[in-house]
């Protein structure tokens, strides 16, 4: 049985879906493992290290027509998926089920496909769970970032020149990218306030040594899969006037707010962001779905009134190594869930609940 894995084609992708030490492992169960040259060359991997752990070179033609699995990030290129080997090959991927071209697309192949960004919460899963392992990365990225562009030092210095005093950090939104934004900009020696729409959130973040600033609402604004839900007119009301008193005080604001599979919210708007000091600083994670922040573009520094604007699409990409690590991690233990270790081979289990949430139909 062959898993084949895809050069990744966005520019902004230098992840790669699995590791030597994953490959080892893969190999160790009877898979063979095909590679295209120069798979891991943006990740810092050699093509050497992947043909020592068992890899296999071959051209990116020969691995769509031949692997039974296979494992791809980015759905950018069609054309990718003419070349597949049979209608019972299965694709392990991210996939935005938003964009209807796409789905559209590869059901007409009649694929497998399992999209890991639609892992459920659950317990089960925490091993496979690529969004959370990726999101706790750009989550620490991005302090790093805008501690670069901030031109001030983030802890308090006493110093005999006198003191000088710590930055104030901002996060909105406290999942997995927003706590570890957290914790890191803590390290650093920032004060540190954060916002969330589930009330939950306050706990952590304060365990954080971060102040929790939360909207008074009876609203339940969690899904049962443990993610945030969007919120009604009325709550935007009055998270509107909370933050906007918030953020006019803040050096960096670090946005977070994603919904799986659709838009991100807009949180801050023009007036708020303009009521920033010049030489502040905001980061958007969220601009490959549309942004959290006015005036923030994809791949993009905006600056406007001398305030900064990141609005980088892949913040763990740009920690490529590190993510390319963990990202594997998530993919064997996903491949264990579907395989049959007594008969070597690829076993489905349709009422699994895991498995309910990831495919794509």
């Amino acid at each position: 049985m062959i898993i084949g894995c895809l050069t990744e084609n966005d520019l902004t992708e230098s992840r790669v879906m699995v590791s030597p030490e994953t490959v080892k492992k893969l190999a160790s169960k009877g898979f063979n493992i095909f590679i295209p040259k120069d798979y891991g060359k943006r990740s810092n991997i050699s093509d050497k290290a992947f043909f020592d752990a068992g890899a296999q070179i071959k051209s990116e033609n020969e691995i769509c027509k031949t692997s039974d699995i296979i494992l791809k990030i980015t759905q950018r290129d069609l054309n990718t998926y003419k070349s597949f080997k049979n209608k019972t090959c299965i694709l392990i991927s991210f996939f935005d089920k938003s964009k209807d071209e796409i789905v559209k697309f590869i059901s007409e192949k009649s694929l497998n496909i399992f999209a890991l960004n639609y892992l459920p919460r659950i317990t089960r899963a925490q091993s496979m769970d690529v969004l959370s392992s990726q999101a706790n990365l750009a989550g620490y990225r991005a302090v790093i970032e805008t501690a670069y562009e901030f031109n001030k030092v983030l802890p308090m210095m006493m110093t005999a020149a006198g003191t000088v005093t710590p930055a104030k950090y901002f996060i909105i939104g406290a999942g997995v990218a927003g706590l570890q934004a957290i914790a890191t900009a803590k390290r650093l020696g920032a004060i540190v306030s954060a916002t969330d729409v589930r009330q939950a959130s306050k706990e952590q973040v304060e365990s954080l040594g971060a102040k929790f600033i939360f909207v008074e609402d009876e609203e339940n604004l969690e899904t049962d899969r443990g993610y945030a839900k969007e919120v009604s007119a009325d709550y935007k009301k009055k998270q509107n006037e909370l933050l906007k008193e918030t953020i006019k005080n803040q050096d960096v604001v670090i946005c977070t707010a994603l919904i799986p599979g659709k838009k991100a919210p807009r949180i801050l708007n023009e007036e708020m962001v303009l009521s920033m000091k010049p030489g502040s600083v905001i980061c958007d994670l969220a601009t490959s779905q549309g942004g959290n922040s006015a005036f923030s573009e994809l791949d993009k520094i905006v600056e406007k009134n001398g305030i900064k604007i990141i609005g980088h699409a892949n913040f763990a990409s740009r920690l490529a190594e590190t993510s390319s690590y963990l990202l594997s991690k998530n993919i064997l233990n996903f491949i264990d869930l579907i395989y049959d270790k007594e008969n070597f081979k690829i076993k489905v289990n349709e009422e699994d609940d895991i498995i309910k949430g990831v495919t794509i139909k």
